[in-house]
């Protein structure tokens, strides 16, 4: 037998001291006003609350949400920084001027001569405006 055992054969061996009943009694009483403190100030406090209810909801794996979070951090911060802003000028198709329809004509015409195509009659006369008073071009440049 060495020492350790013939030690605790000793410890057996010697009869249990009961603790004071007054002590016990102190010791209790002060323990449950601890306990009832600190629970009062855990159910008031509205973060503990809400701390609890989050380590709650990430039980299963808490790094694994937080990446997941990070993730989509990231995902949305790409999305914003690859939006082109918008104008509100090139939005809208402005009607094209009259050096660009005589353009576009001029060019249908070449096509249709490098095609074989015959020339439409009149085509090569451009439209002139018989000239107005300047309050019926006011008028009407406001009507259209």
């Amino acid at each position: 037998m060495n020492a350790e055992d013939q030690f605790e054969q000793q410890l057996q061996r010697q009869p249990q001291r009961s603790l004071p009943t007054e002590w016990r009694r102190e010791l209790l009483k002060s323990a449950r006003e601890a306990s009832a403190s600190s629970n009062s100030r855990l159910e008031t406090s509205l973060f503990s609350k809400v701390q609890t209810w989050f380590s709650l909801l990430l039980w299963p794996n808490p790094r694994a949400w937080a990446g997941l979070a990070c993730l989509w951090v990231i995902v949305l911060f790409l999305n914003l920084a690859a939006r082109e802003p918008s104008r509100p000028e090139t939005v809208r198709q402005m009607a094209p001027s009259r050096e660009l329809r005589e353009l576009l004509r001029q060019q249908e015409q070449l096509f249709a001569e490098l095609a074989g195509a015959p020339e439409k009659p009149g085509a090569n006369r451009a439209k002139t405006a018989t000239p107005r008073p300047r309050s019926q071009r006011l008028g009407e440049s406001m009507n259209t």
